[in-house]
């Protein structure tokens, strides 16, 4: 396995008036290639910043993450613009697809704001993967919840990534749609990737290969 995430007494701290908010409070972690890491804690533990500063959406008040080897405190927003196209795929609990764009469109539309090339034979081979083939030319409005989450995991990949990293994606889907999603993230890591889920569902915890514990912006467990 190699490390593709490791983060070195990270700290979020803001204010709230007068408090000081430790959202994050000196985490240490790595996370592998070839393994789905569970990230598990009550509302308000830290979860959701903990996701952003490793995918670098969010700037720690302190500590150091590195992504693939490369220390990316501290770089600007173009740089870690590029580091996340590069690195990291994108799933989210509500989905984010534009109800009105193709389910092949919504796939598309990372490679269109990176202005890149789009290759159909890419974008057919992640329909087949995720189970989507056939449904390509419907609008994301028709479909359910469980293939709006199948788009959003096929638009995740089609940069290649090598860490998916995922905020609640099940929390929207019913059982069966839940355990589609799962064994593909399960298809996912047995290939390589790096896959981090944020999750309330501790089912989905269990099923990971690692649990992280957050409690007042620590890990406990």
């Amino acid at each position: 396995m190699e490390k593709i995430i490791e983060t070195f007494n990270l700290k979020k701290y803001y204010r709230r008036g007068s408090e000081v908010v430790k959202a994050l409070d000196g985490v240490d972690l790595e996370l592998n290639t070839g393994e789905i890491v569970a990230v598990v804690g009550p509302s308000g533990s830290g979860k959701t910043t903990l996701m952003n500063l490793i995918s670098c959406l969010d700037s720690p008040t302190a500590g150091n993450i590195k992504i693939a080897g490369e220390d990316v405190t501290g770089l600007k927003e173009s740089q870690l613009t590029a580091i996340r196209r590069k690195n990291i795929g994108f799933i989210f609990q509500r989905f984010h697809l534009i109800p009105t764009l193709t389910v092949k469109e919504n796939i598309e539309l990372p490679l269109i704001f990176a202005r890149e090339a789009i290759h159909k034979e890419k974008v057919q081979e992640l329909l087949k993967r995720v189970g989507l083939k056939g449904k390509e030319h419907l609008r994301a409005n028709m479909i359910s919840g469980g293939d709006k989450q199948l788009v959003s995991i096929a638009r995740a990949l089609i940069n290649n990534p090598r860490v998916i990293i995922a905020d609640e994606p099940t929390g929207r889907l019913e059982e069966k749609e839940r355990d589609t999603v799962m064994g593909l993230f399960k298809e996912l890591a047995g290939s390589g990737l790096a896959i981090t889920i944020a999750t309330h569902d501790l089912g989905i915890a269990e099923e990971s290969d690692r649990i992280i514990q957050l409690q007042d912006g620590k890990i406990v467990g």
